[in-house]
């Protein structure tokens, strides 16, 4: 998926039109083939959200990140001095297009990838050839910080926490993994010999297992 942030849309790009739950909300539709973009007052319904991407909420709604955290620390999820560290954008965006890669109405600032542990690792691997993997290469929550901190560090995982794993619905099996768009040609590139090179670790850790292993 594409994340692309601007002071106006893509051209010939449609305005996103209804109410999600949540700024990762769009990630989903951008998943199930949808072109669109929004602006700062289609994030308002996730304080969190809004929060990591720069934007603040209209006064009537101030209060509702302070409740969230109220909520969040009173049971335990996380601990009121850990908010402060939570990457964000330093700016907010007027508009922030979604889209499939394959799809995306221009270049992309950040790459959004969903897949499997092992995939992940490879991905990992190409990024850490080039010396452009995050200085916190696996993120939890909140997951909608993968975006900042791509930008800020290079490419960084995250395991998903339970909002966005109900908001977009992934697997319980599957990871992210975020991109930065300017250096997404490089790491295609270099994953191309990190692939060839587990093809040949594979078989060599094979061998090694059958010559090596008693039981």
């Amino acid at each position: 998926m594409a994340v692309i942030f601007g002071d106006q849309p893509p051209a010939n790009t449609e305005k996103f039109v209804g109410s999600q739950p949540s700024g990762c909300s769009f990630w989903r539709l951008a998943a199930e083939g949808k072109v669109f973009y929004t602006v700062p007052a289609d994030h308002f319904n996730c304080a969190i959200g809004s929060l990591t991407h720069g934007i603040t909420l209209p006064q009537p709604r101030a209060g509702e990140l302070p409740q969230l955290l109220d909520l969040m620390t009173g049971i335990g999820y996380l601990k009121m001095e850990e908010v402060p560290g939570f990457p964000t954008l330093p700016n907010p965006p007027k508009t922030i297009a979604y889209a499939p890669l394959g799809e995306s109405p221009a270049d992309p600032d950040v790459v959004l990838v969903v897949s499997v542990p092992g995939k992940i690792m490879l991905l990992q691997e190409a990024a850490g050839r080039l010396g452009i993997l995050g200085k916190s290469p696996l993120m939890a929550r909140p997951t909608c910080a993968v975006i900042p901190a791509a930008l800020q560090q290079g490419l960084v995982a995250g395991v998903g926490c339970i909002g966005n794993r109900i908001y977009t619905q992934i697997g319980d099996h599957e990871l992210y993994a975020a991109i930065p768009g300017r250096w997404l040609q490089a790491i295609c590139e270099s994953l191309r010999t990190i692939v060839d090179a587990n093809n040949t670790l594979e078989q060599y850790h094979e061998l090694r297992k059958r010559e090596l292993a008693t039981q």
